[in-house]
Parts: C-alpha cells; structure tokens; sequence
C-alpha cells in the first residue's frame, strides 16, 4: 500500500511541476497602437504603449518590434506595434 501511494505521490508531484513550468513559458503576441498627428509620433506612441502594457502584465520582450502603419479613417496615421513577450 506504502509503494502505491509513493507512486502516486511521485505521479502528482510531476504533474504539478509540469504545470508550473507550462504556465511559465506561455508567451503571447502583445500589442500597442496609437492615432497621432504625425507618422513618426505615431510609432512612437505605439512602441510605448507596447513597452507599457507588457510592464502591466509582467511579461518579457523577446524578438523584434514590429511597427505598421495606414491613414485612419480620419486621415491621420495609425501605427500598431506587436511583440513577441513571455511570463
């Protein structure tokens, strides 16, 4: 009875610690945009916005920024930055 319940402790152990260490690696796609006068305000306001949402949620960058812009529906620039961040 002793062996079994060893082996289920063992079994329960790896289970949570495989758990853990899933919900550490999880990654996602973070984001920021801004509508702003000028095209180069514009990214810059959306790469900050990026770098302050990944703050708020505790995630870390990995990879490059990407940065695209388009005219808005009220002609003025639209910029979305997307990164790569993990926690």
């Amino acid at each position: 009875m002793t062996i079994l319940m060893r082996v289920g402790m063992v079994a329960f152990a790896l289970a949570v610690g495989m758990a853990a260490s899933e919900a550490q690696a999880k990654c996602v796609m973070a984001g920021g945009e801004s509508v702003m006068a000028t095209q180069d305000l514009a990214k810059f306001m959306a790469s900050a916005a990026l770098k302050n949402s990944m703050a708020a949620h505790g995630w870390k960058p990995h990879g490059v920024v990407k940065v695209t812009c388009d005219t808005s529906a009220i002609g003025l620039p639209h910029c979305l930055a997307r990164q790569k961040a993990c926690g």
